[in-house]
């Protein structure tokens, strides 16, 4: 049997389960859970791969589910889905939207697709499942929690994931992003960006607002050091490489006539490379010294570094070979994915691991939304992103491709013929 041939005998069954898989999907976005509170979610995708026989462990990392369907001889592809949501309040219009609140009474909805990802997968999976002539080797797949706040990859390693599984010849993953539905979008080497959160304290001495000579201003100082870390993409970094750094929480005082004691500002980072990574990071803690020694600061600044992740870097072999997969089953919608600015923890699974990895796109727009977005430049402002409260990716094609995409990807070291 050809690797095309393989391909197109398990997703023969799509037709069959494609009106549950629908529903699956609806039901999913009406009910999102924040990382590591995604119990339903996880016991909905655990309950389904038992059904289609994969031997299922489950709360890895707390909330985290893997399931292994071993089918003879073969390769081991681990595909993994990330399932939380985030804290929005959902301004989609939709019949299924999301009315949820966390325990906090926050508005929560599935705004970056993860919705997606699970029933893709857990279509795939069991197309894999139905159709176990058409393959041979083992199939993981694995719903990691905790994606948004980069936890539940490490959550998952921690709790001894690498124990509880075979070792994988390869990993992938997916993400539905704003671009046409039934697009598939490949890209070797730097994919996702690194990101790393700095917050910094900047301290002065309090004063009444009518005798600011008495006092040092670190709201002052603060807002000097924003407008000064603007430069250190500007004129630090080269312009053929790309970085963004942005402020994105400046925080001092509590009322007008007060000079405060200190003041705190919170930047995020996105690199591409270690050593822009690290020449960067050097020029924040340069410019927040030398900026309160410029102030007469009564004390250096305190400058915490948290929220990193890795760049996502695709190794150059496995996506040749998943892209060329592509280009056979989706013909021209298969298409080069652009250098992305967004970040995710899937690599540190690979990483810990010891295997390859791809990491590839998927469109979830209506293709005439775009189609007429295009052609009158309003990309930018017509077509939803990832994190929109607006962000709903059209039911179909969308499930279809991602279903098929991970069908595809798998069968390119699955599929009998694909060796």
């Amino acid at each position: 049997m050809s690797a095309r041939l393989s391909v197109d005998t398990v997703l023969a069954g799509l037709d069959g389960i494609r009106s549950d898989l629908e529903a699956f999907y609806r039901d999913l976005h009406a009910h999102p859970e924040l990382g590591h509170q995604e119990t339903r979610t996880a016991a909905r995708a655990a309950e389904r791969l038992r059904a289609y026989g994969y031997d299922v462990s489950d709360r890895i990392g707390g909330t985290g589910v893997v399931g292994v369907l071993s089918n003879g001889d073969g390769p081991c592809v681990l595909f993994r889905a990330d399932m939380d949501a985030l804290p929005i309040e959902e301004r989609t219009g939709l019949p299924y939207a999301s009315t949820a609140v966390d325990g906090d009474g926050r508005p929560v909805m599935h705004a970056c697709g993860h919705d997606v990802h699970v029933t893709a997968l857990l279509g795939a999976a069991r197309l894999m499942a139905q159709a176990r002539a058409a393959w041979k080797g083992t199939h993981i797949a694995l719903f990691q929690p905790a994606e948004e706040s980069g936890e539940g990859a490490r959550a998952m390693i921690a709790d001894g994931l690498a124990d509880r599984i075979p070792k994988p010849d390869v990993c992938l993953a997916q993400h539905v992003l704003p671009y046409p539905a039934g697009q598939v979008l490949t890209r070797p080497g730097p994919a996702l960006s690194a990101t790393d959160n700095y917050r910094i304290t900047v301290h002065g001495r309090s004063a009444h607002g009518s005798s600011p000579d008495r006092g040092v201003d670190p709201v002052v100082m603060a807002s000097m050091l924003v407008v000064r870390l603007q430069t250190v993409v500007s004129r630090e970094v080269s312009p053929l490489t790309p970085v963004v750094l942005t402020v994105g929480s400046i925080h001092s005082g509590a009322n007008p006539n007060n000079i405060p004691e200190t003041a705190e500002i919170q930047l995020n980072v996105r690199t591409y490379q270690e050593e822009v990574r690290q020449r960067v990071k050097d020029a924040i803690v340069r410019i927040a010294h030398a900026e309160c020694a410029a102030s007469g600061a009564p004390q250096p600044p305190d400058i915490d570094h948290f929220g990193t992740l890795p760049p996502t870097i695709n190794d150059e072999e496995t996506t040749r070979r998943v892209a060329t997969s592509f280009s056979a089953f989706f013909g021209e919608r298969a298409r080069e994915l652009g250098i992305q600015t967004a970040s995710e923890d899937f690599s540190e699974i690979p990483k810990a691991l010891g295997v390859p990895f791809t990491y590839w796109g998927f469109g979830g727009t209506d293709p005439a939304l775009y189609a007429r977005a295009a052609a009158k430049g309003t990309i930018a402002t017509d077509v939803p992103t990832n994190h929109n409260a607006a962000f709903a990716p059209v039911v179909q094609p969308t499930l279809d491709t991602g279903v098929q995409a991970a069908v595809v990807s798998a069968l390119a070291y699955l599929g009998n013929g694909a060796r």
